[in-house]
């Protein structure tokens, strides 16, 4: 079954959409299609799941130091990205104090805190 091998692989960077017809798409000529609610009942299991690996995977970070890429700037702080991380598809982490930061700006941080896809940091102080 898809979600056990899931559990297995421990991927944390990971998402499923629900199958809807696409135009010249081979799949649509296949008989019994599969109904809406077992669609839905489908893709809320293997959310969840992905949520979670990804939650314990980023969990793990907290306390580490990372180097990011700042994004924005604003009121609420800053939010960077990871070299692993993609702008827009995958998490961020989120610096409510980010000093002097101004997008672009490269920063060393320490996680301080993590949810199911972002983290949170801190900039460290320097003696």
């Amino acid at each position: 079954m898809l979600l056990d091998w899931l559990a297995e692989a421990q991927l944390d960077r990971v998402g499923c959409f629900k199958y809807s017809p696409v135009e010249g798409a081979a799949a649509n000529a296949l008989p019994d299609p599969v109904p809406d609610e077992v669609k839905q009942q489908r893709y809320e299991r293997f959310m969840e799941l992905a949520s979670q690996i990804s939650a314990e995977k980023l969990a793990a970070k907290v306390g580490r130091s990372m180097r990011v890429l700042v994004d924005t700037v604003d009121e609420d702080g800053a939010v960077a990205r990871s070299t692993a991380d993609a702008p827009e598809i995958d998490g961020t982490v989120r610096i409510p104090r980010p000093g002097k930061l101004k997008p672009g700006d490269w920063a060393d941080v320490v996680i301080t805190g993590a949810d199911a896809y972002d983290l949170t940091a801190k900039i460290p102080r320097r003696n």
